[in-house]
């Protein structure tokens, strides 16, 4: 399978001190003459000077933003240099493996799917957890009432574990953290929605194929790492913050309800602000561990609470929301 077919897309996520680790894997793993898109949405001077080097000596196309980029401004801004039958969208801190993108468009090409995802996996790679591996993903009507329902298959458990039950097969859910897509559907679709800024691009996406009658599969022979944090750079913090903030997520889920008709109150929103608030609190896990250890689950619980408040009262107000109020005035945008 030619990997020529597709064009990487590298777009952040979260952070930027995994940037280098995850580009290098593509390198690697990647057949040289893959042609590549990387949006550089305002990392710091270090990683920036890194891309830059690295574009230079490898050919592909930089994009640089002066300021912070949703994903999908990101992504938006890279598709009109795709000029390939697929787009592999690869975030900025996932680690790929050998042999990724030439399976995942086997699958593309064997199942006529508008989209492939690989196996998920999160943190170290060595420790093979299970991120995600496909998904149920639907809108239910129940006596006049639509919920989102969303149930990730395998989360946090060992490869290991449940290998054998891991095959390739259609699903209704994969994530951005690397899909790969053909690029008529996306051209079909249009822009991708910028107005989710922060959670449910991509169960707003995978809706769309489903709605449009196309279909998603899962190909676990492929398998990449969402290297999360920790480790992370005190770097990587303003735009951490802003991505989990409430100035992106609340206008997320206020707009993926009103078009999808859910109400604002759906059960499932209030299960993507708790892994917001779970996700927070990865910054500080070996502080976690040590409350743990030294004074139990109680005393660990009091902290993520007192943790939690910080972010919401302190760090919304002060740092967050004027870093994007200051960002929608910019002209640059």
């Amino acid at each position: 399978m030619p990997d020529e077919l597709a064009t990487i897309v590298v777009t952040p996520r979260e952070q930027f001190s995994k940037a280098r680790r995850s580009l290098e894997s593509i390198f690697a793993c990647t057949n040289r003459s893959v042609p590549i898109v990387y949006v550089d949405a305002n990392s710091p001077p270090a990683v920036a000077r890194y891309l830059k080097q690295q574009a230079s000596q490898r050919g592909f196309t930089l994009l640089r933003s002066e300021q912070y980029l949703t994903a999908n401004e990101a992504r938006n801004l890279a598709l009109p240099h795709v000029h390939t039958k697929y787009v592999a969208f690869v975030d900025n801190d996932v680690s790929v493996t050998p042999g990724w993108l030439t399976t995942l468009l086997a699958c593309a090409e064997d199942t006529d799917a508008w989209a492939v995802g690989p196996l998920y996996l999160i943190g170290d790679p060595a420790k093979q957890i299970i991120h995600m591996a496909g998904a149920e993903l639907k809108i239910v009507e129940d006596h006049g009432s639509r919920f989102l329902h969303e149930r990730h298959r395998f989360s946090n458990l060992p490869l290991a574990q449940v290998r054998a039950q891991l095959v390739r097969e259609p699903t209704d859910l994969i994530e951005f953290h690397c899909m790969l897509v053909r690029k008529d559907v996306l051209d079909r679709f249009g822009p991708l929605d910028e107005q989710l800024r922060s959670v449910l691009d991509h169960v707003d996406f995978c809706l769309a194929i489903a709605g449009a009658g196309g279909s998603i599969f899962i190909e676990p022979a492929a398998i990449v790492t969402h290297l999360a944090p920790p480790p992370y750079a005190l770097y990587d913090l303003p735009y951490f913050f802003l991505r989990f903030s409430d100035a992106w997520l609340e206008p997320s889920v206020r707009r993926f309800a009103e078009k999808h008709g859910l109400a604002f109150s759906d059960a499932e929103f209030d299960g993507h602000r708790r892994f917001r608030s779970v996700h927070r609190l990865r910054l500080l896990r070996r502080t976690r561990g040590a409350i743990r250890r030294l004074f139990g689950k109680s005393a660990l619980a009091l902290a993520d609470n007192f943790t939690n408040m910080f972010f919401d009262r302190v760090v919304e107000p002060v740092v967050a929301g004027p870093m994007e109020r200051r960002r929608r005035l910019d002209p640059r945008r």
